[in-house]
């Protein structure tokens, strides 16, 4: 790895140069995932430089979510994952069929192993967004179920669904393992056949909660979706809210020009 070296005739403050140096040998992979950065006084000795000035310069690539510091080691190369372009119709029947929820079908698109942790189930009052949604009262008692997706061991979703208690009680919906095909094939054997979804799509800077359960830089932005599932009723069987680590995710929709 040969660093670079600084313009002290620069306007440009010498703790951005030090982070676009290395901020470009990462993006050229000649600092790979995984690989240890150099320590604060081994910029300082490279750079001629004092210590806040290198430690400014690898906060920087921390905030972007460039690398990841472990106590004790020093500051590392941070793994990331593909990125997974999500189809509109990631939740089609035949992926149910097959006994897979949506994010299991999509990670095996990309390569990448999923996985699922942090699984709470609970029964809960709807707040008025989702009330809304699922166009239940607000004393209704609603399924809760909430989630958190990891591909290849790295967080890059949470979810939150919602299920009127009416179809999810009793049900392997209210509990912790949904079996085959996950949340809608439960609710298709409820008797619900799913007909269509909306979803809503909107992106922000992260909650420190939420950074938090990403393992998120401070300038890494999420995107939150809102799906609404409704059956051949037309009555809303689910309400989804998922927070999306953004450089993970390409959402792509196919859209007839009719």
């Amino acid at each position: 790895m040969q660093l670079g070296t600084i313009d002290r005739t620069s306007d440009r403050p010498p703790s951005k140069q030090i982070a676009d140096d290395l901020r470009g040998l990462i993006q050229s992979s000649r600092l790979v995932a995984g690989e240890q950065l150099p320590s604060e006084a081994k910029l300082m000795d490279h750079y001629g430089v004092a210590r806040m000035t290198a430690r400014q310069a690898l906060q920087e690539l921390k905030s972007e979510g460039l690398v990841v510091s472990e106590h004790g080691r020093g500051v590392f190369v941070r793994r990331t994952v593909p990125v997974r372009r999500l189809a509109s119709d990631r939740f089609a029947r035949r992926y149910r069929d097959q006994g897979k929820a949506a994010f299991l079908a999509e990670a095996e698109k990309s390569g990448a192993t999923p996985s699922v942790d942090s699984i709470q189930v609970t029964e809960d009052y709807p707040d008025v967004e989702v009330q809304q949604r699922l166009r239940v009262p607000e004393d209704e008692i609603v399924i809760v179920r909430s989630r958190r997706y990891l591909s290849d061991g790295i967080p890059v979703e949470t979810a939150v669904s919602y299920i009127p208690g009416d179809i999810g009680k009793g049900t392997k919906i209210a509990e912790m393992d949904t079996g085959p095909g996950g949340i809608y094939a439960r609710i298709e054997d409820a008797g619900h056949t799913l007909e269509h979804f909306t979803e809503e799509v909107t992106a922000r800077m992260p909650t420190e909660r939420e950074r938090d359960q990403l393992q998120l830089g401070t300038s890494v932005p999420i995107m939150r979706v809102v799906r609404t599932a409704y059956d051949f009723q037309g009555r809303a069987v689910e309400v989804c809210d998922t927070i999306k680590a953004a450089p993970a995710f390409v959402l792509e929709y196919d859209f007839p020009a009719r």
